[in-house]
């Protein structure tokens, strides 16, 4: 985990120079007086690799290795480069097209040894020497592509001739190259792992409460079939909303729709037992929020705070606009807990709440670890579970409204 938040934070270094980058290189470019040609000729050459980072931060694939490698060309300034997988060629630019279908071959010894290697024109040309009378092509740098530990692609440069330059180019150029492989693979690693955190939970939705809710609904039928079908049709929006896919990431408003279901629910089952109370800012309602966040937090403090009170108690669901950032709570005056048992759910050392620790994880992993959980309770005293979330946050983006 360490190493993954330390790979993440160079990928945000990187980022931010490459963004500094293009904003100095496109003054530069309304002014080109400005600087000397040192200076210029590192922000042409920041801008470029600034072009060459989006497709690859999908990783390495046929598709972005097409789109980012004539930008690699240009930082290399050579005749041609290729970008190979482990297997197959994913993309060629330049001259000497008559070699691509070697390319793999050339990358192999690198590929195999993790290290840097240089080829000269017979081991370009293999057992068929090329007929080409005037190729451009007669040497090649090989470097290897890597993620963590595994080398999982190559970079060449091809040329008339090898130059300790070129090698260090090309070697630095793979390493940035691979850094991007690396970012990407962590940016799926996440994916994979909200998205497991997601099944986790609603694999953790109560058969206590879909068999109260249809107990309670079937109590309405004889007595009040409008609303035992109103009920029902709550319960069907319930279910679909908490199975739906659309994403890691709602609305606010739509994620206080569904909490508007789950609570007509049990006020069914409950009555006058159970209150609610709504504090929402209408500001906030368009943030996007982690899917599946603010419901588990209801339903904790319905199962732990309220049904164990005698004569039940309020909840206090809020919002509120806080500048950059929307500041969401749940509260109850239900038993409370005790602080060092939510200290170990949080933690992971306990299981008494999975709805807890899972919400508090996957904020973390978006957007970092200051916009985790945090709860105030004591035994006896209520509970309030908070946190906040910035109203824009880099690829955090809402999915289709709820049905």
């Amino acid at each position: 985990m360490a190493q993954d938040a330390f790979r993440t934070a160079v990928g945000i270094a990187l980022l931010a120079v490459l963004v500094l980058a293009v904003l100095a290189f496109r003054r530069w470019r309304r002014n080109p007086d400005l600087g000397t040609p040192a200076e210029r000729a590192t922000f042409e050459t920041l801008h470029t690799a600034s072009l060459a980072a989006p497709p690859l931060r999908d990783g390495l694939t046929p598709e972005g290795a097409q789109r980012a490698i004539r930008h690699l060309r240009t930082l290399l300034g050579t005749p041609a480069v290729a970008l190979l997988d482990g297997t197959r060629l994913l993309a060629w630019d330049g001259e000497g097209v008559h070699h691509r279908d070697h390319a793999v071959r050339h990358a192999a010894g690198a590929i195999e040894s993790g290290r840097t290697s240089v080829l000269d024109a017979a081991q370009i040309d293999g057992d068929q020497a090329c007929d080409v009378l005037d190729c451009p092509l007669r040497s090649a740098v090989v470097a290897p592509l890597t993620s963590g530990e595994t080398v999982v692609g190559a970079l060449i440069a091809y040329g008339g001739s090898v130059s300790a330059a070129l090698v260090r180019a090309t070697g630095e150029v793979a390493t940035w190259v691979s850094t991007q492989i690396e970012l990407a693979e962590l940016d799926r690693s996440r994916t994979r792992a909200i998205e497991a955190e997601v099944r986790a939970l609603r694999a953790q939705i109560s058969p206590h409460f879909v068999y109260n809710s249809l107990a309670a609904i079937a109590s309405f039928v004889r007595t009040d079939p409008e609303r035992a079908r109103e009920l029902l049709l709550e319960f069907a929006d319930f279910t679909r909303y908490a199975f739906r896919r659309g994403g890691e990431f709602t609305t606010l408003a739509d994620e206080l729709r569904n909490i508007e279901r789950y609570l007509v629910l049990e006020q069914a089952r409950f009555g006058d037992r159970l209150r609610v109370r709504l504090r929402v800012a209408p500001e906030v309602l368009p943030v996007a929020v982690p899917y599946l966040s603010v419901q588990p937090l209801v339903e904790n403090a319905v199962r732990h705070g309220l049904m164990a009170k005698e004569g039940g108690g309020q909840i206090t669901l809020g919002a509120a606009d806080s500048g950059a950032e929307a500041l969401i709570w749940v509260e109850d005056d239900g038993v409370g807990a005790d602080p060092a048992l939510i200290g170990r759910i949080l933690a992971g050392e306990a299981g008494e709440s999975v709805g807890l620790g899972n919400v508090d994880a996957r904020l973390r992993q978006v957007f970092g670890d200051r916009f985790g959980l945090v709860v105030e309770t004591a035994e006896g005293a209520g509970t309030k579970v908070s946190f906040r979330v910035p109203k824009y946050a880099p690829g955090v983006h809402a999915g289709p409204p709820a049905p």
